[in-house]
């Protein structure tokens, strides 16, 4: 039975954790009446909105996948538009149409790797950004010698950053990644598999298979 290490802190049984980064809430004074949308790409900015102001749940959200969806619709937010994708850039051009004639903010993390807000202005939609949280390696994480033929699952830029801030690769190890994006930050002696979806179940369900 190989190991297999995912690099966040969800848990799911016979996988291990590897908590190579943390989030930070950054608190902000938002004047959110001032908006009739909401669009978020990740469920850490649906917890961080909802940490210091509660007006957030009055506005109508857009979220990226259905996984932000459900972190929404359990803290009490109304969820008007769920993205197909779980891609930032064709979630943009999926937003279009549903945000024209409205003022629309997006609450986003520190780093950001698609087109989303130029897409969207491109496209003469009125939006403003803001960011609620930042994306930190985890320094207190111990190192540690893996077996080989373990197998590890990325599921950010990130989490492929602070990986390997920490630890080295060996030629016995495989990558399994959650989308193309995430791909792309990876050193190129990494032998990887994409994830058919951008979902962390379906990366364990193709980790398992390797």
């Amino acid at each position: 039975m190989k190991n297999i290490y995912l690099l966040n802190n969800l848990k799911f049984e016979g996988i291990k954790n590897l908590e190579v980064f943390k989030i930070n809430y950054l608190v902000k004074q938002i004047d959110l009446s001032k908006y009739d949308a909401l669009i978020f790409t990740s469920k850490n900015a649906v917890y961080s909105i909802d940490s210091f102001n509660k007006e957030w749940k009055k506005i109508p959200s857009f979220a990226i996948a259905t996984k932000t969806q459900k972190v929404i619709n359990k803290l009490g937010g109304c969820v008007e538009f769920v993205g197909k994708s779980g891609h930032g850039n064709d979630y943009a051009k999926e937003l279009v149409p549903y945000l024209k004639n409205r003022k629309a903010l997006y609450l986003k993390a520190s780093k950001t790797v698609s087109n989303l807000i130029e897409i969207l202005k491109d496209n003469n939609i009125d939006i403003d950004t803001q960011t609620i949280y930042e994306t930190i390696c985890n320094e207190d994480l111990s190192f540690q010698e893996f077996e080989q033929n373990s197998i590890f699952i990325f599921t950010s830029p990130s989490s492929v950053e602070c990986f390997f801030r920490k630890f080295k690769w060996h030629r016995s190890f495989k990558a399994v990644v959650i989308g193309n994006t995430t791909a792309k930050f990876l050193p190129k002696e990494v032998d990887f598999f994409v994830s058919s979806s951008t979902s962390v179940q379906e990366c364990i369900k193709l980790a398992r298979k390797l």
